[in-house]
């Protein structure tokens, strides 16, 4: 049986503007009257202090625009990005497109037919019987589920496949609207773009991908959503989606070190998706994880805020670099279902 291993990641993000920059100069006067102070304090205490959009609101204001245009320009803007990701992490695995088997493709943010990708399996010249998947409307936690699907098919088929999660949350920005309506609030305040690669293959040095697991609170579906309006994509995001985690996360990652025989205390690593400062801290509380347990994860909440289906791998790849790297990393992302996702993956050289 042959051990998936991630042998390469490759990041790519737009360019960057800082949360007072965009509060100042956009966001400021997107909210009026009482909304305009509430909004004020969320960005304030977002935890974010940095982020990145392919369409900058202030030098574009995309609020008013269709569905129909946003989805244009999330081809023409997407293509680039993920193509530098994937190219990034194809050099750093060593490989070239052509020894792809399968090619995995994660976005919630755009859709287009031929997608992604054929698109980019095109334009790096990926072998003709190259399989391929499309994961979409799985949200934050679909680079989980498309790591795992990586992963069964190197064990199964003995070849290398990629993994590319891409969103450019930036064309979803809402009209402009007086009423109160903290769920918009919050999404403008912490959403950001960016797209991440990886290359598993079988057997090597890296990461070995030990586990992929879920749990789903399907009775809790309707606490996160997004939806398809005439004005782009609409997140729903409900207060009490924090307190739906505290119930399972525990469990969900004690089951799964105790199926590898591991301790909580031999994971130096933790790469947790960081939806926001609340969810962090309940993670941190549940799991009763150590001041700077979630350090990797709160600087890329800092720096690049919340990307969606990228960032759980953003914070791999922060841990990976670090000095030392990591050596035993349990990731954990959240998304629509309500559900949740966790991986185990132990460092080999």
């Amino acid at each position: 049986m042959f051990v998936p291993v991630i042998a390469g990641l490759g990041t790519a993000q737009p360019p960057s503007a800082s949360q007072a920059e965009l509060w100042e100069g956009f966001f400021s006067r997107h909210f009026s009257g009482t909304t305009r102070s509430l909004a004020q304090r969320i960005f304030a205490n977002s935890g974010v202090t940095r982020r990145q959009a392919a369409v900058n609101p202030l030098l574009e204001d995309v609020s008013d625009w269709p569905t129909e245009r946003r989805m244009r320009r999330y081809q023409v803007e997407a293509l680039p990005l993920g193509k530098e990701a994937v190219g990034r992490a194809l050099t750093a695995a060593g490989l070239s497109a052509g020894d792809i088997g399968l090619f995995i493709v994660c976005s919630c943010t755009g859709y287009a037919t031929p997608g992604l990708d054929i698109l980019l399996a095109r334009d790096l010249g990926m072998a003709a019987d190259t399989q391929r998947m499309f994961i979409g409307h799985m949200g934050c936690y679909a680079a989980l589920p498309g790591l795992g699907a990586a992963s069964d098919f190197v064990t199964a088929r003995g070849r290398p496949a990629l993994l590319l999660c891409a969103e450019l949350t930036s064309l979803h920005i809402q009209p402009s609207s007086a009423r109160v309506d903290t769920q918009q609030i919050v999404s403008h305040a912490l959403f950001s773009d960016a797209a991440v690669a990886a290359v598993v293959v079988p057997g090597g040095s890296g990461y070995a991908v030990r586990e992929v697991t879920a749990v789903t609170d399907t009775s809790t579906a309707d606490h996160m959503t997004w939806d398809v309006t005439d004005a782009g994509f609409r997140m729903g995001l409900s207060p009490k989606v924090p307190q739906v985690l505290s119930r399972h996360v525990r469990g969900l990652v004690d089951d799964l070190l105790a199926r590898h025989g591991v301790a909580s205390s031999e994971v130096d690593g933790w790469a947790v998706h960081p939806g926001g400062p609340r969810i962090l801290n309940v993670v941190e509380r549940e799991l009763e994880l150590p001041p700077l347990g979630l350090a990797a994860s709160r600087a890329t909440l800092d720096e690049h805020g919340n990307c969606s289906s990228p960032t759980v791998l953003l914070i791999l790849d922060r841990l990976g670099r670090a000095t030392p790297a990591a050596r035993r990393i349990v990731m954990l992302a959240f998304g629509p279902g309500l559900t949740l996702y966790a991986a185990l993956l132990d460092r080999q050289d």
